[in-house]
């Protein structure tokens, strides 16, 4: 074991070891602590980490270990790792307020092995990179950077995505939220309930229902619209849903609560996965002309 050049064994062994490193951490420090990596500190860190990744590249042949990153032989037992844990991550509740397991998302031995993950998948970019050939590579590289800019925005992003409930009354403005700690936040954005909307069944349960609105932002828009629960609306980078309401009034409700969603990091998480859609699709259309040659 250990003899040059490493198998798959190593790189569970090493998977294996990132686990126990990270079980280790959040006995002793604690779950991992994302507000430490909101804007702009995350923008930082992501251009660390693109140095870190230029860096091992081009020292790789001196550090033998850093060659073996870039390998299927480290790649197919991280993947493996993180398969596992994502499947627990599936199978298990997951609360904002969580330890272990159950949020999963803070979880050290989780973290870790994803970031692993992505340095394995940047090494596996820039070898490719290095070797560019158009027909061969565009697919390559489409579908695995598309996934490697979906996990770092995806991850960095998540410091300064904001969740809120805001409880709006018929006929009055409101500009405040809470977040998922029930602290009171103030938004760019009022909403002005018009009227609750909701049509039920003939046994009484809810078919739908929806808001009507008037949205005041700070820049001076004024629109109207209506919520509904799966048809969000978006201001100004701002996702509003239909949440909920006063159940004890039900179509009568002169309360209706919205929640509102703002992931300034989202459009690049999506930048990623078109790329990884259109690197399929560049297979597709490879493949046929490949067979039709």
């Amino acid at each position: 074991m250990w003899n040059r050049p490493w198998s798959l064994k190593e790189g569970f062994l090493i998977g294996g070891g990132l686990i126990i490193a990270g079980l280790m951490l959040e006995l002793s420090i604690g779950p991992v602590s994302w507000d430490a990596f909101i804007w702009p500190a995350n923008f930082w860190v992501l251009i660390g980490f693109l140095l870190l990744n230029i860096v091992i590249y081009s020292i790789r042949k001196r550090i033998y270990a850093f060659s073996f990153i870039a390998s299927y032989k480290a790649a197919i037992p991280t993947l493996a790792y993180a398969v596992v844990l994502t499947i627990i991550m599936g199978l298990t509740r997951q609360t904002v307020n969580g330890k272990g397991v159950s949020n999963m998302l803070t979880f050290w031995p989780f973290v870790l092995t994803y970031v692993y993950l992505t340095v394995i998948l940047g090494q596996i970019i820039l070898r490719r990179l290095t070797h560019f050939m158009w027909q061969r590579d565009i697919p390559f590289l489409l579908n695995h950077l598309g996934l490697f800019i979906a996990l770092v925005t995806a991850t960095l992003g998540n410091a300064d995505m904001q969740r809120l409930k805001m409880i709006t009354a018929l006929g009055e403005t409101e500009w405040r939220g809470l977040n998922e700690q029930g602290e009171i936040v103030e938004l760019p954005i009022a909403i002005q309930l018009d009227r609750f909307i909701m049509k039920t069944y003939d046994d009484g349960t809810p078919r739908r229902f929806a808001s009507e609105v008037q949205l005041f932002t700070i820049s001076g828009q004024h629109l109207q619209a209506t919520v509904d629960v799966n048809k969000p609306i978006t201001v100004e980078g701002w996702k509003i849903y239909q949440y909920g309401y006063d159940t004890s009034m039900g179509a009568e409700s002169n309360t209706s609560i919205l929640e509102l969603i703002h992931d300034p990091w989202l459009p690049a998480v999506y930048t990623g996965i078109y790329m990884m859609l259109l690197g399929a699709v560049c297979m597709f259309i490879l493949g046929v002309r490949r067979k039709q040659s």
